[in-house]
Order: structure tokens, then sequence, then C-alpha cells
């Protein structure tokens, strides 16, 4: 048996988003920026040896798309975000698997810090 090719990654780094999510009251009312990275697992070979957008995953799209899911719809937890944007990636043709990395650069945490994040990797079974 041949061995498993691996497959190639798309990133999307430092995608700005202003949302209204949190736990407390003065996270949904005011709002915050949250800061999303995106790394997909896709085959770009078929893309690559025709020339052809339409074989690979268009990453002007996604961003514009990741931002909106993002934007919309508050939730408590970063968690649920990272999820909603994981469903968001695995949705499109050819993308295997997402690594979602949610930036909260601006939570409420009385120390000083410079950024809170959440990683989650989801694959495409994890859709059904």
């Amino acid at each position: 048996m041949p061995p498993i090719q691996p497959l190639d990654e798309i990133a999307v780094v430092g995608l700005e988003c202003f949302a209204h999510h949190g736990v407390f009251e003065h996270e949904r009312r005011t709002g915050q920026i949250f800061v999303i990275d995106l790394v997909l697992g896709v085959d770009t070979r078929p893309a690559a040896a025709d020339d052809d957008l339409l074989k690979t995953v268009h990453y002007g799209e996604l961003a514009d798309d990741v931002k909106a899911a993002v934007e919309r719809d508050p939730v408590d937890l970063i968690e649920t975000l990272a999820a909603r944007i994981a469903r968001e990636c695995l949705l499109r043709d050819g993308v295997e698997w997402a690594r979602v990395t949610v930036h909260k650069p601006n939570a409420p945490i009385e120390a000083t810090f410079t950024d809170v994040t959440l990683t989650i990797t989801r694959t495409r079974k994890d859709l059904t």
C-alpha cells in the first residue's frame, strides 16, 4: 500500500471581528474584538495542476463567511464560537480538517496579560 499523502494547509491568520460574545453582561452590551486564525487541511494538487480557483478553497470568501459567523448570534463561550467557525470551514468542498484559534485579547481578566486563546481541531467526520 502506498504511503498516505499528507494534506496541504491553507491558513488565514489574524482575521479581526467585532462581536458581543461573553458570559458577562458588559461583554454582551459593549462588544469587543476577537481575532481568528484558521488552518485548513486541503489537497491543493488539483487546483495547482489546472490553475483553477474552483478546485481549492477561496480564502477571500472563507474570510467573509467566518467573519459573518463570528459577528452574529452572541454566545457565552469561545468554545461555542470556535465550534461554529470550524463547522463553517468544514462545510466547504475539499476541506478535510480545520484548526481554529479564537483570540480574545480583551478578556475580562484583572491581571496583566497579552491574549487568551482557544484552539480546536475538527475533521469532516465531526459534521455528522
